[in-house]
């Protein structure tokens, strides 16, 4: 119960923000995209900003024996660059340009009670299922 508690007030400071830095606005992530048009670097400060702190507390927390609520850390540890990579690379990127969502904004936008946000989770689960059904090794 603590662990779900704990991830319910991560995941709603994640929102939070994902709003606060305007991530979930699709306008306004297609403009920063758009470096030949209508540029907007403003997103850059909340990238940097993030990694920021990212950068030193995973070096401090890798530093740990363990997670604070994990028995161990599951960090991958593939560093391959091969052909599902890339053309998952592309995928994402052709489609958050197009509409100006990626996965945690999305689920974050549909809050808002707009239908596109639906619409994107509706079809990023049918892409998690697809790829369940074709790509992954039958058992």
């Amino acid at each position: 119960m603590k662990h779900n508690l704990l991830a319910l007030v991560a995941g709603a400071l994640f929102g939070l923000g994902l709003c606060v830095s305007q991530m979930a606005d699709p306008a306004k992530v297609i403009n920063f995209l758009d470096i030949a048009g209508n540029w907007d670097p403003s997103l850059m400060l909340v990238m940097v900003g993030a990694l920021g702190v990212t950068i030193p507390a995973f070096r401090w927390i890798l530093k740990s024996e363990a997670p604070f609520f994990a028995p161990e850390f599951n960090v991958p540890s593939g560093s391959n660059v091969d052909r599902k990579l890339i053309w998952g690379a592309a995928l994402f990127g052709i489609g958050w340009g197009m509409i100006g969502y990626c996965p945690g904004p999305a689920i974050t936008a549909l809050g808002f009670g707009l239908v596109t946000p639906v619409i994107v989770v509706a079809a990023m689960i049918a892409g998690f299922m697809a790829h369940k059904l074709f790509f992954e090794a039958k058992v």
